[in-house]
């Protein structure tokens, strides 16, 4: 189940702050609840994605993002995400999720969420995804424009390259099954 309430509890933390940087780091702070955890007692793996869902609409919030892409009728969507787990995170513990955008092309926008606890990131989930409109992806310029972001992607880091390089793998497979299935 979403998170509902902590996304509310972090939406009404944003009252009155002003918006960032595109290329700034948000930070929220949570806390591990028992329906966060599995059967080994530490926070779900897929509970790190939804939460990382909240430190993302959180960072479009905070960078104004969210309000150009609804002036153009499109909504944040994932095309692909990877997890890495370093370090439990137990009932009751207090951690932070830092947000940012690690850079861009034609297509996608790459986002990194670090799980930070006492300064120590204990997992981290990055993601690629685009902003739908009616007619498909908007056009990454179209909403940095709306920002009044004019410089260029910062160089997206090794990893993420070869994050998108497997993505764009992995769809190109899935594409070829599609196309080699027989019609029902």
């Amino acid at each position: 189940m979403f998170p509902w309430l902590r996304l509310i509890g972090v939406g009404f933390g944003m009252f009155a702050k002003p918006e960032v940087d595109l290329l700034s780091t948000t930070r929220i702070s949570l806390r591990v609840w028992p329906n966060d955890l599995d059967v080994n007692l530490h926070v779900n793996n897929g509970r790190y994605l939804a939460l990382a869902d909240i430190g993302r609409i959180h960072w479009f919030a905070r960078t104004g993002l969210l309000k150009i892409a609804r002036q153009h009728n499109a909504w944040p969507v994932i095309g692909d995400a990877v997890a890495k787990f370093r370090h439990d995170l137990r009932a009751f513990q207090a951690f932070e999720i830092h947000t940012r955008l690690i850079g861009w092309d034609r297509k996608w926008g790459f986002l990194e969420h670090r799980f930070v606890r006492y300064d120590r990131v204990v997992g981290v989930v990055a993601i690629r995804g685009v902003f739908r409109g009616p007619a498909g992806p908007v056009d990454p310029e179209i909403l940095l424009a709306g920002v009044a972001h004019t410089a260029p992607s910062p160089t997206v880091p090794e990893w993420a390259r070869r994050f998108h390089e497997s993505s764009e793998l992995l769809s190109e497979v899935l594409r070829e099954e599609e196309r080699s299935r027989a019609p029902l």
